[in-house]
């Protein structure tokens, strides 16, 4: 079934890349891609989300999503799992991802996540961590979301690892919301090891074995929002929203 899964899903992904993108290049041009749509949603933006849920199919991945994003400055944090987790969370709502540099040199997916404002972070680098916190402090200072996966890697989908607390520095300091997302792959989470990262399995190996997957449930679940905090206890949110995150996957 696998081959057979390729033979419809492989021209299915050339004509989202070949005639899907193109399309939605142009409606970010301006003067439309500015165009505020019902909701107050740039025109821009909505074409990005759709082009993030149309890979999302050509992958066989269903979308179910629970619970509603907040609007405005916010910080998302999510169980990190694989490099869908930050296509199924631009499907739902536009934010700017904090991700590691090497995602800008993937086909495609790191193109498209240039497009979607992502914050290039050079992992083991403190100067680089100073840059991406100001640059979140300047997007949630201007009214626009963050998107964080605080577990700093993927750990092979089978545990939600500890969260960094100096990621909530900038919520604390912009004096924003943290809403907890959990990402869900499978009935009930079962899928969680399959679309994660196997050994040394790079990119493209991923990429390639995921295109010929069952088709399976994606479920993406908004949580209850931290309100904001003070400096003091940035910890303590990071705790509370791993906690939250943990349960919602139970």
């Amino acid at each position: 079934m696998r081959w057979l899964r390729y033979l419809y899903r492989v021209p299915m992904l050339l004509w989202h890349a070949l005639v899907d993108l193109p399309l939605v290049l142009l409606l970010m041009l301006p003067p439309w891609g500015r165009l505020r749509l019902r909701g107050g949603e740039s025109l821009e933006y909505r074409a990005i989300r759709a082009w993030q849920a149309g890979l999302m199919r050509v992958f066989g991945f269903r979308l179910r999503r629970s619970g509603a994003p907040l609007p405005g400055a916010v910080v998302f944090v999510a169980n990190h799992v694989s490099w869908v987790d930050i296509v199924a969370l631009h499907s739902q709502r536009m934010m700017g991802f904090v991700a590691k540099r090497e995602i800008a040199g993937w086909p495609l997916v790191g193109w498209m996540a240039a497009r979607g404002e992502t914050i290039f972070h050079q992992r083991g680098s403190t100067e680089s961590l100073e840059d991406v916190t100001g640059t979140m402090l300047a997007r949630l200072r201007g009214g626009r979301a963050v998107g964080v996966f605080p577990e700093g890697r993927t750990r092979g989908g089978a545990e939600v690892g500890p969260f960094h607390a100096r990621i909530f520095s900038a919520a604390v300091e912009a004096h924003v919301p943290v809403q907890p997302v959990a990402l869900c792959y499978g009935e009930h989470c079962s899928a969680q090891t399959i679309v994660a990262f196997r050994g040394r399995e790079g990119f493209g190996g991923n990429f390639l074995r995921l295109l010929g997957e069952p088709s399976r449930v994606a479920d993406v679940r908004f949580l209850e929002p931290i309100p904001p905090g003070s400096e003091e206890g940035r910890r303590r949110i990071a705790e509370l929203a791993r906690e939250r995150i943990v349960a919602a996957m139970r």
